[in-house]
């Protein structure tokens, strides 16, 4: 019954939920609203139970003193901070908003500009030509890169007795052959998204239930 009971209770929501999109039937209707109160009912919970093991994880270091232990009680006095203000004088005034704008935010432009000297090494490593379609993925990179700078506008390219810019040429492989790629991998990804869901609401997939299902 503990396993059979949860993959049972899996399959009638998922049933619910798959089957008021085929019928305007109030009681589906009524039945999906309540679904979505309760997953926002556990949501909740997940919440304080994800609190509760960044607390207990980062505690344990600091009562061991290992190595870093210093960024735990960072953690843990940022956590201890942010929601003891949040809830003394609310998320508009106090630390809270000063915190966010003068601690965190410079933080997340300092990781994202970071990220742009990743995206560099990867587009050098991705870009040496080895093979044709290296070379091709090199040239279509350089287009699309080019024509969305001003430098590309005034660059153009004759073809067939037709003068083309870049910028039009950049948009060209942005809106066919890479368009329908995308297009091709999407289809793909609701594919096995319907067949993974297919699975679970049958019974067949149980890795949700942890080990020994």
């Amino acid at each position: 019954m503990k396993r059979t009971g949860p993959v049972v209770f899996g399959s009638l929501i998922g049933m619910v939920m798959l089957l008021q999109y085929f019928s305007p039937h109030p009681a589906l209707l009524d039945g999906y609203n309540l679904i979505l109160d309760m997953k926002q009912v556990v949501f909740g919970m997940t919440l304080i139970l994800g609190i509760v093991s960044l607390v207990r994880y980062h505690a344990s270091k600091l009562k061991r003193k290992e190595s870093g232990w210093f960024y735990s009680l960072a953690a843990i006095s940022g956590l201890a901070a942010m929601s003891g203000s949040s809830i003394i004088w609310g998320t508009e005034r106090g630390f809270y908003p000063w915190a966010f704008d003068n601690i965190q935010a410079p933080m997340q432009a300092t990781m994202f500009s970071l990220l742009a000297f990743y995206v560099a090494s990867a587009s050098y490593r991705a870009f040496r030509v080895r093979s044709f379609h290296a070379g091709l993925l090199l040239a279509a990179g350089v287009i699309v890169m080019l024509g969305r700078v001003p430098l590309g506008e005034l660059i153009a390219v004759e073809f067939g007795g037709h003068r083309y810019a870049l910028p039009q040429l950049s948009s060209w492989i942005l809106d066919v052959p890479n368009l329908a790629a995308k297009r091709g991998i999407l289809v793909g990804v609701g594919l096995g998204m319907v067949a993974t869901a297919l699975k679970i609401l049958l019974g067949i997939e149980r890795s949700y239930l942890g080990k020994g299902a």
